[in-house]
């Protein structure tokens, strides 16, 4: 079960105040209270309203021969005579539409005609004054009074339409994309619930139409891999797929399927730029934009102001649209995005790129940011019980030539007094150095650091722990040297060795496990050895595909599933290592009384 994202209601608003617009043909006579209609009316070509306002006086609107006006205006019986004024909704532009730029975009006659959106939601009211609504589907629930099955009985999906997409027709909002072809995709309820099974199946509609954009306000908890797979196939299909990242307002809540890898997960901003106090906040989150106190559409003919990253996500879907019509890619309009995100101070986990900036994406004019030197630090390799080979990679030169790359290393927890000699690089790519003299079974970090004549940078601190007499006992005793050796090796450089609690594991590995290691290595074919190199294996097989995937939620949850293995399988290996000593020291002992029965015999 999952809900659309918006978090409460505010201040409600209409666009149907009337506003003087120049001269019209009708004219407004204006006649004292006792005054009858007949005089005026006699005079009229058209009358339009007799209007009684009681002691206040009476108005008569119609149009009138040119003749006909001078003499009312002289008689004592009138008033006044005036001309009638055009009136017209006002319109507006949401300030969250302003401060992503959307007005400067409009401004310079980029409109979003040629993309297209698709609002995946409660639906979208399809008659609505402001929304021009191209077509739709419903899946799992339709509106039954609604003019298509896909209309909205809701509210929400409206209001994030028109956020979107909403045209310049001078009537209630602008939208970041004023003509971007809209599409209404209902999969939630009248009561803004429904089933992740009926969101995946709007997906897949959307993205075989071919819509550019697929806007999901909504989420739940709880991941799902149909939907999972439903974004991967719309991706693939050539579709930008965003989502809102939930209201749970607080760290690493992103909801799915804001979460997946596929999708822009966006936060929310109020008006001061900082992070709504109820948007999620997660290493998923992408990029931010204005989600608190958004005007938009409303069902009805209406306008509402609500808040939530559901209110976030059009704003995103909107910008898309534009450099998807301009002919971008999914993929390169996602990485405009992101580029061209505005730093207003959040952090990643708050902000992910920083705040959609509409202006910079599709008009192109953000300020390109100074080239800066900039060094990164890999992971350790070739690790033994006294050496090992540091690695790291010189990203950018920025305005200089060429740059003097090193290491600073010592053991860990406290400073870094050691420094490999300087290597001169003059373009960008890979270096590493080997250091020796190392202590077996020791925690070590290191860091690259690049300088120039203009500039220097030192990159984050890795970690590693030197092998002892042998390093990873079990799996050399199980499995001896290969791949399946250096697949553990990499879990414990990578992953165990990132934190004090795995460093702790790894020091308590080397402490226990040589005595369990000559044991399976003295009996290969020993139940208790096959089924430790099984587990062995196994654990192998999950630290290549944590080190293939790129998914930082994925890596962590085989990181769990790697570390609880481990700990079975050096379990399994303890056990057995205990039972097998115990037979033997059992069977020792019987040799020596039967020896001695002999003897003694």
């Amino acid at each position: 079960m999952l809900r659309g994202t918006a978090a409460g209601v505010a201040a409600t608003g209409f666009a149907g105040t009337a506003v003087a617009q120049g001269p019209s043909d009708r004219k407004l006579v204006g006649l004292r209270a006792d005054s009858a209609f007949g005089l005026a009316r006699q005079s009229a070509d058209e009358v339009h309203h007799e209007l009684d306002f009681g002691d206040i006086g009476k108005v008569l609107v119609g149009t009138f021969p040119e003749q006909a006006v001078d003499g009312l205006q002289n008689s004592p019986h009138v008033k006044y005579v005036e001309d009638d004024a055009r009136a017209q909704a006002l319109q507006t532009t949401p300030w969250g539409v302003e401060r992503v730029g959307g007005d400067s975009v409009h401004d310079a006659g980029e409109t979003g005609a040629g993309g297209s959106i698709a609002i995946v939601d409660t639906g979208v009211q399809v008659d609505h004054e402001t929304l021009e609504v191209v077509g739709g589907e419903a899946f799992g629930t339709t509106c039954s009074d609604c003019p298509e099955p896909y209309g909205d009985d809701n509210g929400h999906g409206t209001h994030c339409a028109g956020t979107a997409v909403a045209p310049d027709n001078g009537v209630g909002v602008v939208g970041v994309s004023l003509d971007s072809a809209l599409y209404s995709v209902k999969v939630l309820d009248a009561n803004g619930g429904g089933d992740f099974g009926d969101v995946a199946a709007g997906i897949e509609w959307a993205a075989d139409q071919g819509i550019d954009v697929i806007s999901l306000s909504l989420g739940g908890p709880s991941h799902v891999q149909a939907l999972q797979d439903a974004c991967q196939y719309a991706v693939n299909q050539g579709s930008l797929v965003v989502a809102a990242a939930g209201n749970d307002g607080c760290c690493d809540s992103v909801g799915y399927p804001a979460a997946y890898d596929s999708v822009v997960a966006v936060s929310s901003t109020n008006d001061g730029d900082d992070i709504s106090s109820f948007s999620s906040r997660g290493p998923e989150v992408d990029i931010a934009a204005p989600g608190s106190d958004i005007y938009s559409t409303y069902i009805n003919n209406s306008y509402d102001t609500l808040s939530g990253t559901s209110m976030a996500c059009p704003h995103v879907a909107g910008a898309a649209a534009h450099l998807m019509a301009d002919g971008d890619s999914n993929t390169e309009a996602r990485d405009r995005l992101f580029e061209t995100a505005e730093d207003v101070g959040l952090s990643g986990n708050e902000g992910g790129h920083g705040l959609l900036d509409a202006e910079a994406a599709v008009l192109g004019d953000a300020d390109p940011p100074d080239p800066e030197l900039s060094v990164s630090t890999n992971s350790a390799t070739g690790i033994g019980t006294s050496s090992a080979t540091l690695n790291g990679s010189l990203d950018d030169l920025g305005d200089a030539s060429s740059a003097d790359v090193y290491f600073e290393w010592g053991e860990a927890g406290g400073s870094l007094p050691n420094a490999t000699s300087a290597q001169t690089l003059s373009s960008t790519g890979s270096f590493d150095d080997e250091i020796d003299g190392l202590t077996e079974g020791t925690d070590y970090e290191f860091r690259a650091v690049a300088e120039s004549a203009e500039d220097d940078d030192a990159g984050s601190t890795q970690s590693f722990t030197t092998d002892t007499s042998g390093g990873c006992f079990i799996t050399t005793a199980t499995s001896g040297e290969g791949e399946t050796l250096n697949s553990l090796r990499r879990f414990r450089d990578e992953s165990m060795a990132a934190t004090p609690m795995g460093r702790g594991m790894v020091g308590l590995y080397y402490r226990i496990s040589p005595p369990i290691a000559e044991t399976l290595a003295e009996n290969p074919e020993s139940r208790t050895a096959r089924a430790t190199r099984k587990l062995v294996e196994a654990c192998a097989s999950l630290s290549d595909e944590q080190d293939a995937t790129d998914s930082r939620v994925k890596s962590a949850s085989l990181g769990v599933a790697l570390t609880g293995l481990y700990a079975v399988g050096i379990a399994a290996g303890a056990g057995g290592h205990a039972g097998i000593r115990t037979k033997e020291a059992i069977a020792g002992a019987t040799r020596g009384l039967l020896r001695g029965a002999s003897t003694d015999g």
